[in-house]
């Protein structure tokens, strides 16, 4: 398994395993985030996702 410097230059490079790995990794936060009044707010965790998938570009290395 990559670790996560490994991952994050994959996924910047468009590597789609790398950046469903990283979303993964990130999904009981995206989840825990995304709830409003105990109930899932699928629009708010694709907000939350987008954002995660902006940062893995954003991110310098």
């Amino acid at each position: 398994m990559m670790n996560f410097e490994e991952l994050l230059i994959k996924a910047k490079e468009g590597n789609q395993e790398a950046i469903m790995q990283i979303v993964e990794m990130y999904k009981p936060a995206l989840l825990k985030n995304s709830m409003i009044h105990n109930k899932l707010d699928e629009d708010l965790y694709q907000q939350l996702t987008a954002t995660v998938l902006k940062c893995i570009q954003a991110f310098q290395i």
